[in-house]
């Protein structure tokens, strides 16, 4: 027997081990994302690489920016020596007396809380001017300046004499010092209250950090913003007297714990002894005054009285000038205002948990975010994935500037990195998985469904949609008549050759007007219209196939008495009706198929066609839904398991379909 054309065969079932081996290589690899992930992210944060922490630092400073408040900053003030009081009381330096003046006038006419001189004199001058700098240095709070220098030099910067660290006592840690530049022995020896002004810029110049406490030859010394407030704060103070004319005997020195002094709140450094400066004010929130209003006893009481006054200089010839996050260029006698800010918004608070693990915390957010992240990116689609990430990173710079405020030392950009990483690697991955998903579906469906309807399901994004749905479709049964009597009398080779040969003529109208093929059920098939893809005209392109199919038989037909072989007659049953669709199969082998009372009521139209002069039988659901196809009534007639009867049609002879015709019984 010649057979006109070969159906490809079925693809193997589809088993447990086919499902679970992807999913279970895919939730290592995400592990593997996530873990490597995190490990990156640690790494990041604490080794701190040269690029992030500039990256880091930049985005504080901006932060900072943002913040900083230009409400007026009413306990510190600073006295500046500007160009204009140099121009009404001379070219600096001047005379030791008129700075003592300056003091004495601060502090007694004025009532200065406490004075912080932002000025270093390494050398005597004038014998009374030193000595009653010397004195007020002893007895009043007043704050001395020295500056120690962080870089090793050769010969080794020494110039003047250091003070004695006496207003703190125990072992604190501080950055290492190489060098100083001091006050003269006299200044040096009866100050009480000195503080270094020396510093280390950042490697882009920034001054965000100052050593709390410098260490010099086993001696630790405060930063000059802290020993100006423990001046003020600590009973270091003899009674005030304007009576100079005699030196008093050197007090002992004060070796209260700086932690115990009344108001102190100690900062707490970093590892390597540096304090980050708040920088919360900006410079118009300070008020400045010249220092020659307050030698004329010009300046408003008010501005003065009970606050920390620094007298420094913001002439470019004289004071020194620094970059600081919120100004580029700024007089240095502004950063030491903002540390005594700093350091009074601290005073009489304690240190919260958000201050101490603060940090922690933050890290720990970071760590379980991006877990968060890789479990959810698991069940959302790639977009939905990428917002997720999006949104982490976003709720993380929330989280992480505010930790700037608490002057928490994190990293803002490693989590950033992280999340980057995220959306770099694992939302592809993802894709990608989908992808291959969507690819053993479409597989799957290949072998059911026609190329046209598989190219809309993905034109629309639902190749990945088999649960089962309740939909309405339309049912085709096809089957040949006779078909156990006629292979019974056939040579096996002859039988399948049939077989195929016959399936093959009730297929290819089935896929080519887009249905699905649900089986094959020996000698016959089943198909049905409306799912996977929505079809409005279902019954009508039932109908279509089911007039193809009996076209494809009658040219069958020709071939088989070609070859010496008796005709064959085909049953076509089409009805429709809701049914459940979709993968309805077992974990050891998946099925797309139909399960519904229209699927049996085909099959039992297409059993009635063996006693009906019609070869093609339309049910009366699947005739109401027709919109472009003529048909003949066929009358009444009662299926099994039907009490009713119910009214049957055809296509007319005239279709050209050869719907009409007796049964055949005849054999090969």
């Amino acid at each position: 027997m010649n057979a006109p054309m070969r159906f490809p065969r079925s693809s193997p079932p589809v088993t447990s081990t086919t499902r679970l081996s992807l999913p279970q290589n895919a939730s290592w690899a995400r592990l593997a994302i996530a873990l490597s992930t995190c490990l990156l992210l640690l790494l990041l944060d604490l080794s701190r690489p040269v690029l992030l922490q500039h990256f880091d630092e930049n985005i504080r400073d901006d932060f900072l920016q943002t913040l900083a408040s230009s409400s007026p900053e009413n306990r510190v003030l600073v006295v500046n020596i500007d160009d204009e009081s140099l121009r009404q009381l001379g070219d600096w330096p001047w005379p030791r007396s008129r700075v003592a003046d300056l003091v004495e006038i601060l502090v007694m006419e004025y009532q200065a809380k406490a004075v912080g001189l932002d000025i270093v004199f390494p050398e005597a001058r004038d014998k009374a001017g030193d000595d009653r700098l010397a004195m007020l240095a002893r007895h009043w709070p007043l704050a001395l300046a020295q500056v120690f220098d962080f870089s090793p030099r050769v010969p080794q910067l020494t110039q003047g004499e250091l003070a004695p660290p006496s207003l703190f006592a125990g072992e604190t840690p501080g950055v290492a010092a190489f060098g100083y530049i001091a006050n003269h022995a006299k200044l040096s020896e009866q100050a009480r209250c000195v503080g270094n002004i020396g510093y280390i810029p950042a490697s882009d110049g920034v001054l965000r950090h100052t050593p709390l406490f410098a260490t010099y030859a086993g001696k630790a010394y405060p930063q000059f913003a802290l020993a100006l407030t423990l001046c003020a704060n600590a009973a270091v103070a003899e009674e005030r007297t304007s009576e100079f004319s005699a030196p008093a005997p050197a007090a002992p020195p004060v070796t209260t714990p700086v932690n115990a002094i009344a108001g102190a709140n100690l900062p707490e450094a970093q590892a390597d002894g540096q304090w980050r400066i708040p920088f919360r004010y900006t410079t118009d929130a300070y008020t400045v005054i010249p220092a020659a209003e307050v030698l004329a006893l010009t300046a408003p009481r008010a501005l003065i009285e009970g606050r920390y006054v620094i007298i420094g200089s913001s002439s470019l010839g004289l004071g020194d000038h620094v970059s600081t996050p919120l100004n580029p260029l700024v007089s240095g006698v502004f950063v030491h205002a903002q540390s005594v800010s700093a350091l009074l918004d601290r005073a009489g608070q304690t240190d919260s948990l958000l201050r101490r693990h603060g940090r922690a915390g933050l890290l720990i957010y970071a760590l379980l975010s991006i877990l968060l992240a890789v479990y959810g990116v698991t069940r959302l689609t790639a977009w939905n994935s990428a917002l997720l990430i999006i949104g982490f990173s976003v709720l993380w710079l929330g989280l992480a500037l505010f930790g700037v405020t608490y002057q928490l030392e994190h990293s803002i950009i490693a989590p950033l990195i992280g999340y980057f990483v995220l959306l770099l690697i694992l939302v592809p991955y993802e894709w990608w998985q989908t992808q291959q998903q969507n690819r053993r579906v479409l597989e799957m469906l290949s072998h059911y469904v026609a190329r046209p309807v598989l190219d809309e399901l993905i034109r629309q994004n639902q190749a990945y949609s088999l649960t089962p749905t309740l939909r309405e479709i339309t049912v085709l049964v096809a089957d040949m008549e006779g078909y156990t009597r006629r292979i019974s009398l056939l040579k096996l080779e002859d039988a399948a050759q049939l077989t195929k040969d016959f399936l093959n003529c009730l297929t290819r109208p089935v896929l080519a007007n887009q249905g699905t093929l649900d089986k094959y059920s020996g000698d016959g098939l089943v198909a049905f219209w409306g799912a996977p893809l929505l079809c409005d005209d279902q019954a009508d392109k039932a109908v279509e196939a089911g007039a193809a199919i009996l076209r494809e038989v009658e040219r069958f037909n020709i071939s088989l008495k070609a070859a010496g072989f008796h005709d064959v007659r085909v049953r076509v049953g089409i009805e429709s009706g809701s049914a459940l669709v979709g993968d309805l199969g077992t974990p050891f082998r998946s099925t797309y198929t139909a399960v519904g009372d229209c699927i049996n009521f085909a099959a039992r139209l297409e059993a009635a066609a063996k006693n009906i002069e019609a070869s093609l039988i339309i049910g009366p659901t699947a005739q109401a839904k027709l919109t472009r196809h003529t048909t003949q009534s066929l009358g009444e007639i009662t299926l099994p398991g039907i009490p009713t009867p119910i009214l049957i049609h055809t296509l007319p002879a005239s279709a050209g379909t050869g719907a009409s015709g007796t049964p055949s019984s005849s054999l090969a």
